[in-house]
């Protein structure tokens, strides 16, 4: 049997982290000594392993919890499982998409910066400044409705 502080070394999780998922009741087969305190044998390190494996894929601790329950029925839940990790996987796909639309945007604004640094267009970024240079840039700024709202 383990402490948390030994769950912890052998996971390589924080032992905040073993007592925040045992909290979460990801953790079935977690015991307790007659001081209530957390004890840990092999399967519990087990879980441990595999909720640190799903929280690395980013799967948030309600999923997992829906994971945990569905593997503590068995084999028959095995279709469920797979529809919740294919669920997982576009979620982390969209976010991935999102993630390179960020990168885009973002490079435009350092190319926009990197002009300005070198002194081939005029400050567009300072928000105090945009009154004086609407002209340059109208696809960018609010509609005058917008503006005086």
């Amino acid at each position: 049997m383990y402490t948390v502080k030994e769950a912890a070394s052998i996971t390589g999780l924080t032992e905040h982290a073993v007592r925040f998922y045992t909290d979460k009741g990801l953790v079935p087969s977690i015991q307790r000594n007659q001081n209530n305190i957390r004890m840990f044998d092999e399967e519990s390190i087990n879980w441990l392993h595999g909720i640190k494996c799903l929280k690395q894929s980013g799967m948030p601790i309600g999923v997992i919890k829906t994971y945990i329950d569905l593997c503590l029925e068995g084999d028959s839940t095995i279709p469920q499982r797979f529809e919740l990790m294919m669920e997982h996987k576009e979620a982390a796909l969209a976010k991935l998409e999102e993630a390179k639309q960020h990168v885009a945007h973002l490079e435009e604004k350092t190319a926009l910066y990197q002009a300005i640094l070198e002194h081939r267009t005029q400050d567009t970024t300072n928000p105090g400044n945009w009154d004086r240079i609407q002209h340059m840039h109208s696809d960018v700024f609010y509609s005058p409705a917008v503006r005086k709202a």
